[in-house]
């Protein structure tokens, strides 16, 4: 494992949109997302932001408005089937963003799932310990409540936002090795074909009950 350093957020070049990804944005086969909420309860938790990284480094941060109804460019990213959309803790944001405007996300990958089914030796599977126990990063959280609704964010609010995604395509790769090595990537891509129909399920109210228990 390599020695934990303290993120350098400084280097990270942050892109902040307003209401939709610019024209021109690329990505080739992969993109790390992640969403940023009122709260954790939804429908009331509104969507206030959408974080995704290409895995240069960078990050791009959408803002999503109160009222706002659709983001045609983000939409046509989420829907495109030849782009794999990368989340950690996918079942959340997939359920918020599809709340929110309808987008059928797929394909995905979620990196708490891939670090559940190859990292059997803990039970710590959050970013925090991803990010530390994969890549030597020491993450801070301390934002992690904050007024995401605000008309202007701090810039510790956008780095905060930013970190949830720039390091997802690593984090992948590290896990997808173990995966393979355990022989366990066909049950995790399965899995996470599952992903959007657990979302589907929370969003009906379901969301605190495991429907395949006793």
């Amino acid at each position: 494992m390599p020695e934990p350093t303290k993120e350098g957020m400084n280097c990270v070049r942050i892109r902040l949109h307003n209401e939709d990804l610019p024209e021109g944005f690329f990505c080739e086969s992969a993109v790390a997302i992640d969403t940023e909420t009122m709260g954790l309860q939804m429908p009331r938790d509104r969507l206030c932001l959408v974080q995704l990284s290409t895995g240069d480094g960078d990050a791009d941060i959408i803002q999503i408005s109160q009222s706002q109804q659709s983001a045609p460019r983000l939409k046509r990213l989420l829907e495109d089937p030849a782009i794999l959309k990368i989340f950690h803790f996918g079942r959340f944001d997939i359920a918020a963003l599809k709340g929110r405007f309808g987008y059928n996300i797929s394909p995905v990958y979620c990196t708490k799932i891939a670090s559940r089914l190859a990292r059997t030796f803990t039970e710590q599977h959050g970013l925090q310990a991803l990010c530390r126990d994969l890549l030597g990063i020491e993450l801070q959280k301390q934002l992690q409540s904050s007024d995401w609704g605000a008309i202007h964010l701090t810039e510790e609010q956008l780095q905060y936002a930013a970190s949830d995604v720039i390091h997802l395509h690593a984090i992948r790769q590290s896990l997808d090795y173990i995966l393979q090595r355990e022989g366990r990537m066909k049950l995790a891509e399965k899995c996470f074909e599952f992903l959007p129909v657990r979302a589907d399920i929370d969003l009906l109210g379901w969301s605190g009950k495991d429907i395949f228990a006793h």
